[in-house]
């Protein structure tokens, strides 16, 4: 009765192969974000490059570097898969490239270069490796070993490891270490890109490094280094804006995190820091250069077994300006100095005295409370231009010792502002109430050197 029915409705059989031509055209619809386990990761013969594309179809979304070349055994070089991975996922909606867990990648110094689609992830579950021998990466001046270049939308995750084998890079003079500055992950001039819950070691210098982006977030990841590996920063930021790092713990040989110019909007929470240098703002000004800093809140940190707490540093000659930073519930332990504003910053055994500075105003301290071993605040700050607006509230520091012998008393050197109960020691409470004094603004001769 139904078939009869519905042949007398007007253009039945049309309608009627219409439907199963849609119904034949949805099944690759479906399988476009399919993920075909691959059987196994022996090479295809005849593939290009050497790449092993016999277990992906186009519409694949994840990658698994395996399936690429990779051997994963921390022996052979697997740079050249990841290269291939990498530029089989970068033009897929939301593709993930898999770095698995169990295995071990030896990668040398690699480009991940976009633009990408939007979505991409690098799940990074095993462990990648860096060359050991420095005489293995490429000369001259290569001053990162994973750049990641260009990206917008784009997730570094998962449960792996990210090891630069730092040692043998650790013990080679300073003057060769310094010109030759490697990092690990250096990610330029990208947008909206996340990294969490990874593990970044042992870097032969800095850990993590943000330059020139916009839109990042650091979440729940590790940075582990020795107290004693030389310029081993953390994290690293300079020019880059609206900047969120979490729930994170560093452990190093420099600054855990630290903020060089061009950095506005950034707000860093729940930081484990220590062994390190703390957490610092510069060094800025380096020789007459522009420094801008502002919108920095750090808080709800802790510090233990530091150089210092929180610090701000800039070179004599600099010019610019520091503003708007709020210092909020840091908690130090067993740390040298908790609170510096160094505005004579010298890495070298002499610095020339310049009346130029990078000004240095709108600093809160809220809620420092801890130990200290040497001095509980150091703020040196400009013979020419001094430190203004500086509010210190609710600062409890306790030395450690119960002697004299090895204690400073807090130093406000040129530092203007206010305090509020409680502070201790009461050395502490050094700022100067007063407005400071009016002094020539130095002759910079120098034009389009203004924040």
């Amino acid at each position: 009765m139904f078939v009869n029915d519905i042949q007398d409705y007007p253009g039945y059989w049309f309608s009627f192969i219409q439907i199963i031509l849609v119904l034949f055209l949805l099944g690759p619809v479906n399988a476009k974000t399919s993920y075909i386990k691959p059987h196994n990761h022996n090479p295809v013969h005849g593939a290009p490059n050497g790449a092993q594309y016999n277990s992906y179809q186009p519409y694949n979304t994840i990658f698994d570097v395996l399936s690429f070349g990779a051997k994963g055994d921390g022996v052979a070089d697997d740079t050249k898969a990841f290269l291939a991975a990498w530029q089989a996922a970068c033009p897929i909606g939301s593709a993930t490239i898999e770095i698995p867990s169990e295995f071990r990648f030896l990668v040398g110094p690699i480009t991940l270069q976009g633009p990408c689609i939007a979505g991409l992830v690098l799940q990074i579950d095993g462990t990648i490796i860096a060359p050991r021998n420095p005489s293995k990466w490429p000369k001259p001046g290569l001053l990162q070993w994973i750049n990641v270049k260009n990206l917008h939308g784009f997730t570094i995750q998962g449960s792996g490891t990210v090891d630069g084998q730092g040692s043998e890079w650790w013990i080679l003079p300073e003057f060769q270490l310094n010109w030759l500055k490697q990092l690990a992950i250096r990610f330029y001039t990208s947008s909206n890109v996340t990294i969490r819950d990874i593990w970044i070691q042992n870097s032969p210098q800095c850990h993590l490094k943000f330059d020139n982006c916009t839109g990042v977030k650091v979440s729940n990841i590790t940075i582990s280094s020795p107290a004693d590996s030389p310029n081993t920063d953390g994290i690293h930021l300079q020019n880059s804006k609206w900047v969120e790092l979490e729930s994170s713990s560093i452990s190093c040989g420099d600054d855990c995190i630290s903020i060089q110019t061009g950095c506005s909007n950034v707000n860093i929470h729940h930081i484990r820091c220590g062994p390190g240098h703390g957490m610092s703002i510069g060094g800025l000004g380096k020789d007459g250069s522009l420094a801008c800093v502002s919108d920095i809140v750090i808080q709800n940190s802790t510090m233990h077994n530091t150089l210092y707490g929180v610090r701000i540093k800039t070179w004599q000659g600099g010019v610019g300006s520091v503003e708007s930073v709020i210092f909020s519930n840091i908690q130090v332990s067993n740390v040298k100095i908790p609170i510096a504003i160094d505005q004579f910053y010298c890495d070298r055994a002499i610095c020339l005295n310049k009346t130029d500075a990078v000004a240095v105003s709108n600093i809160t301290y809220n809620q420092i409370n801890g130990t200290y071993t040497t001095q509980s605040a150091y703020l040196a700050c400009s013979n020419t231009i001094p430190c203004t607006n500086i509010s210190m509230n609710d600062v409890l520091l306790t030395p450690l010792t119960t002697t004299a012998w090895g204690l400073k008393k807090a130093l406000c050197w040129n530092s203007y502002g206010k305090t509020q109960p409680l502070l201790f020691p009461n050395s502490t409470d050094c700022l100067e109430a007063r407005q400071p004094p009016y002094r020539k603004a130095p002759s910079l001769n120098r034009t389009n050197l203004t924040c």
